[in-house]
């Protein structure tokens, strides 16, 4: 059987799961019909491009402010230093914004790839990292279909930096930074299912203003991040092949036609990850 080296990474992360932890993948579902998930609405026929929420977003979690202009046609991606990007994009009806961020999936490939369940989707929507369970093994990276976690590969105390939807913020009952502060009121905080409604409506109510498909909906089985556009997606640099199934569901099957090695090293990581963990434990007990 032949296998890229994307689909061999993914394999080893989430099979690496179902060894490992000893947790079939269905259990690692999240269903989003019986757990209210928030999220986020970017109504993309609003924003100005004034880039207020990539300041907000530096600012609380101080991360280094972009000094990067907006140039139509040239793309910035999320990095190491920057959670959120905002690009303009020049398209069939003048230029249009796009907003750039973890899409918060309802079923995460990155979280069911991750071996300590470092990366880890809370009940309340966000999906976070948990600096004091990574291992380093980047397979949360590799196995996102939005290529979206970020590793701090210059720094003596490396993280893994992407958009948490602000869940210390939500925990203190504020919203994202990103969303209070965006001065054109294009990004809407809310359960996702309100987020859903609103912006179906937006589209049944104002049908030249926007093309009747809400991004996020069911990309990847369904994510956090939404957004509504005056143009086709593709135009806005999104991908439109992202499947509609979540990549956990659709990798069960694929554990049974891969080597037992594919299966095994995972555990073997996590076992050496574990045993580091403990004998540093041991020597802080003795010093």
């Amino acid at each position: 059987m032949s296998i890229n080296r994307r689909d061999f990474m993914k394999t080893l992360g989430i099979a690496g799961v179902t060894m490992a932890i000893g947790k079939d993948l269905k259990a690692a579902k999240t269903d989003d019909s019986k757990t209210e998930f928030y999220g986020v609405l970017y109504d993309s026929t609003r924003c100005v491009g004034c880039q207020t929420c990539e300041v907000s977003c530096a600012e609380a979690n101080n991360l280094p402010e972009s000094s990067d202009e907006l140039v139509a046609g040239v793309v910035r991606n999320t990095s190491e230093s920057r959670r959120t990007v905002i690009n303009s994009f020049n398209t069939s009806k003048g230029e249009v914004f796009s907003k750039k961020q973890c899409m918060h999936c309802s079923q995460p490939a990155c979280t069911a790839a991750c071996l300590t369940q470092a990366m880890y989707k809370t009940h309340e929507g966000p999906v976070i990292w948990r600096g004091d369970k990574c291992m380093g093994c980047r397979y949360c990276m590799v196995s996102c279909p939005f290529d979206i976690p970020k590793f701090e590969y210059h720094s003596a105390n490396p993280k893994i930096q992407k958009c948490d939807m602000c869940f210390e913020r939500q925990k203190e009952g504020k919203i994202p930074a990103c969303v209070e502060n965006c001065p054109a009121e294009a990004l809407l905080f809310g359960p996702r299912r309100e987020l859903i409604k609103e912006a179906r409506r937006r589209i049944l109510e104002n049908p030249d203003q926007y093309v009747d498909y809400i991004y996020g909906e069911n990309e990847a089985g369904g994510t956090g991040f939404l957004q509504l556009s005056p143009v086709p997606f593709d135009e806005l640099g999104l991908n439109m092949k992202i499947q509609k199934s979540s990549y956990p569901e659709l990798s069960k099957g694929f554990l049974y036609s891969v080597p037992s090695i594919f299966v095994l090293w995972p555990a073997v990581l996590l076992g050496i990850h574990q045993a580091t963990k403990d004998n540093n434990v041991n020597e802080d007990e003795h010093e």
